[in-house]
């Protein structure tokens, strides 16, 4: 659940933002992010906590990188979300119908998001990769009926400021803590698709798959509402290609209810694939990847207690088409993650 917020404290922070967003409107683009790249290095030098957490992620995800790879990545991974913060302002100001074609490019031939102008109710998923705020609005200005679900902000007087961002150029916006399943249904019911940011950390109940070769909590939904409905999940991104607000945006896998038909539990098997697919497209380009969010922070029970891996999460990891028994043994190392990731 979301914080309280003192009032005295929701109007100040609103109105700093809102003093940012001035100073934002009167430079370009090309000066305001080049500012927020000098802003970056300046926190990644300050805040040693969360580069000290970008740095163990980086290692776990790439453990023969050398230190200068996992510090070059981990410093543009600081680049690229300080500079996102930046061009959530701007993307909507500059890229809109009659400038779209002109900064997004989608690869020729990308079956997955074709898909959406079949008009048939389909989930899409990103992670926190590329320009994530962006992707919907993309689609959306592309004509796609599309619904967001997004956390709403602790802060109200910014949440309302921040959904008025989000639902221009048509995106609907689904907050987490307003019934989100009915509105997610009824989105489906009438044939819209459906859009989650699908790697944040599900806490201990959440469902444990791979990610980067160690387990990670990731929220059900998803995979429960696929698996029940038969809907094809669509995995994508919007990635930064270039300077002053162009983009790619793509999809890197496709998962259709055949491919789980055989898999014990189909909203595990959706859930690790979509997984992977987040992987992959970090795997990329890992420096437009959030390294320093606590992505592993809750750990499975038998990691916690210190005993082995449950027989029935065996059994579907084992079920899993791209499983080996090296990737298994990773995963099945018991508290491989110091308590400072928890």
């Amino acid at each position: 659940m979301s914080r309280d917020i003192p009032k005295w404290k929701q109007w100040l922070q609103y109105l700093s933002v809102q003093g940012a967003v001035t100073a934002l409107a009167s430079a370009g683009v090309g000066a305001n992010l080049s500012l927020a790249r000098r802003i970056a290095r300046a926190y990644f030098e300050a805040h040693r906590t969360h580069r000290e957490r970008a740095f163990r992620h980086i290692r776990q995800g790439f453990p023969s990188w050398s230190r200068d790879q996992v510090q070059s990545v981990a410093l543009g991974s600081f680049e690229h979300f300080f500079q996102l913060m930046a061009e959530v302002y701007f993307t909507r100001r500059l890229v809109h119908p009659n400038t779209y074609n002109d900064r997004v490019v989608r690869v020729q031939g990308d079956r997955g998001l074709d898909m959406l102008y079949e008009g048939s109710p389909v989930l899409l998923v990103t992670g926190h990769f590329g320009n994530w705020e962006a992707l919907g609005y993309f689609l959306a200005i592309e004509g796609h009926r599309i619904c967001a679900v997004a956390r709403p902000l602790d802060n109200p007087l910014l949440n309302a400021w921040l959904l008025g961002l989000r639902r221009r150029r048509g995106l609907r916006i689904i907050q987490k803590w307003s019934d989100p399943i009915d509105q997610i249904m009824m989105a489906l019911h009438h044939r819209e698709a459906v859009g989650f940011i699908a790697d944040q950390n599900a806490g201990d109940g959440g469902m444990f798959v791979p990610f980067f070769r160690r387990l990670a909590s990731t929220h059900k939904t998803i995979g429960v509402i696929a698996a029940r409905f038969n809907l094809p999940v669509v995995c994508g991104y919007a990635r930064r290609v270039g300077p002053d607000l162009h983009y790619e945006i793509a999809s890197v896998d496709i998962i259709r209810p055949a491919d789980w038909s055989d898999h014990p539990s189909p909203s595990y098997y959706v859930t690790a694939r979509f997984m992977r697919a987040i992987e992959n497209m970090v795997r990329e380009h890992p420096e437009q990847y959030l390294w320093m969010h606590r992505r592993w922070k809750s750990r499975p029970r038998h990691e916690r207690l210190g005993r082995p891996m449950a027989p029935p999460l065996r059994r579907n990891l084992e079920a899993l088409p791209w499983m080996n028994a090296e990737l298994l043994g990773q995963l099945d190392q018991r508290g491989a993650f110091g308590p400072h990731d928890r």
